[in-house]
């Protein structure tokens, strides 16, 4: 091999071992900074109510959601809050027959002097940002709650949230996603324990320590204030949640988290489905990040703040630095393998994310045991959908066009049987899915190669690599052939036209 290409490919293998630790390690704080602070989240639980409640406007955006609608304007209608004080906004852009039902549900709900709006737009422009936008135009709440379609608030969800809006400088209040049908299978009790990785360790641990963290896009409230004085919602990313969050952070608000008010939510239980949701949040943190940056690196903000936010804005970069190591760990064993023995005390920061998962306690996994089963198959998750992401934030810092939101179809099914066997909305297979297969043949063809010069010490990292490509890849090949062989008749209108594609 021509040396300048060997140091190209050791620069390539350096900067991705070195970040994956800087992640690694950046998961290891996250997991010491919510021990810190879990005596400010428990304190929460005494949050006194306003003496006045103030007025609330309820914006639920939706698209082609006839699964879950009309459960979710029922939990809405049954939030305890004063009639005179509370909105409720339907932001429709369905372009199928969701809009006839959310017709008669409105007509209906206005019936019983609900104060209840509908808004339909003709066409997307600006997708849920556009929706939120033009909503916000027409609302009379001094605070916006905003829910997407398969949420299931208590009743008693908005009072326990606006009680903790004591501080003027408080701009969004965030609760915390459960999960409905996290035991719909083993993927989904997977995917259950990623997302708490993120909603009971990493929020909390970015709130109670004064660190910038995001809106999720539903399930909390906006002061309307702060929305407008943040430049209000912008649809040039696909996360006009965190983008908005980071644009109210720099303006000096404050963001609140409450880990004890969960929200039920459902997750994708189909695996093509997870992988849009995936490609979704990873371009548009990518947009994000590229959006943002100059403004975080000349913010007046601690120099902790500002790393751990671009730390945090930059996350999906480990998916590109996973493929990278991976790709050029073969070609090191080939051709340099005593380079890979400068890098053998990185491994240590690789506890990081295993030691979050498994601490995130909630009642999803109350024992120990139960997370470790669901662990496996997390892990073969986070290397299978590597390459579905690293494509998916490249496309998001590279690519000048918004891309198309895809939305997450929700099917109101939390039995354990096969949800493509229902009549729900029809989605296409990726041609990724091919690529994933063709990496885990690559994988185990530098498997075998890498055992026969360096013997078994890399051989478990690359079947790691094996078995994630070939689970997801396979995985989603099954669903997808099932879902074809169901009968013509059973097929509804796609929520997500083929040709829409990010």
């Amino acid at each position: 091999m021509h040396p300048y290409l060997l140091f190209l490919i050791k620069l390539i293998y350096s900067v991705s071992v070195v970040g994956m630790a800087i992640y690694g390690l950046y998961n290891l704080m996250l997991v010491c900074f919510f021990f810190n602070g879990k005596h400010k989240s428990s304190g929460r639980n005494t949050l006194k109510p306003p003496s006045v409640w103030p007025s609330v406007t309820v914006q639920l955006p939706i698209f082609n959601e006839k699964n879950v609608f009309e459960r979710l304007l029922g939990f809405i209608n049954m939030l305890d809050y004063p009639p005179g004080k509370l909105q409720i906004q339907i932001l429709d852009d369905s372009n199928d027959d969701t809009s006839l039902e959310v017709n008669r549900l409105v007509e209906i709900y206005s019936k019983k002097n609900i104060n209840i709006q509908l808004i339909h737009r003709a066409n997307r422009d600006g997708f849920k940002a556009g929706a939120l936008k033009e909503g916000l135009r027409s609302a009379t709440g001094e605070f916006v709650a905003i829910f997407d379609a398969d949420f299931m608030p208590q009743s008693d969800w908005l009072k326990q949230v606006m009680s903790a809006f004591q501080d003027e400088n408080i701009g969004c209040v965030q609760t915390r996603w459960g999960h409905a049908n996290s035991r719909h299978s083993l993927f989904t009790r997977a995917i259950a324990l990623g997302l708490n990785g993120h909603f009971v360790v990493e929020q909390a641990a970015r709130s109670d320590n004064g660190l910038f963290f995001g809106f999720n896009g539903t399930a909390g409230v906006w002061r309307r204030k702060c929305i407008e004085d943040a430049g209000g919602w912008q649809p040039d990313t696909l996360t006009e949640d965190l983008d908005l969050s980071y644009r109210a952070e720099l303006k000096g608000w404050r963001f609140l988290y409450l880990p004890q008010v969960v929200v039920p939510s459902e997750l994708p239980v189909m695996v093509e489905s997870f992988k849009k949701q995936q490609y979704r949040w990873a371009k548009g943190c990518a947009q994000t990040a590229k959006k943002l940056y100059p403004r975080l690196l000349k913010a007046d903000i601690p120099e902790y703040v500002r790393l751990m936010a671009m730390i945090h804005l930059g996350g999906y970069f480990v998916s590109l630095l996973m493929v990278l190591s991976f790709l050029m760990l073969i070609l090191l064993g080939l051709y340099d393998p005593h380079y890979l023995n400068l890098f053998p005390y990185t491994m240590i920061t690789s506890l990081g994310p295993p030691l979050l998962y498994l601490v995130s306690q909630t009642e999803d996994f109350p024992r120990f045991i139960d997370r470790l089963k669901a662990f496996p198959v997390l892990m073969l998750i986070g290397y299978g959908i590597s390459l579905n992401n690293a494509v998916a934030f490249l496309d998001g810092l590279i690519s000048t066009n918004v891309g198309t939101f895809i939305r997450t179809p929700k099917y109101n099914d939390f039995g354990k049987g096969r949800v493509e066997d229902r009549a729900g909305y029809s989605f296409q297979i990726s041609p990724m899915v091919w690529v994933e297969l063709f990496f885990s043949l690559i994988a185990l063809a530098g498997a075998y190669l890498l055992f026969v010069r360096l013997e078994w010490g890399i051989v478990p990292w690359m079947m790691l690599y094996v078995f994630g490509y070939a689970f997801i890849a396979l995985f989603n090949l099954s669903q997808g052939i099932r879902y074809s062989r169901r009968k013509p008749h059973q097929l509804a209108v796609s929520g997500d036209s083929p040709s829409q594609s990010i």
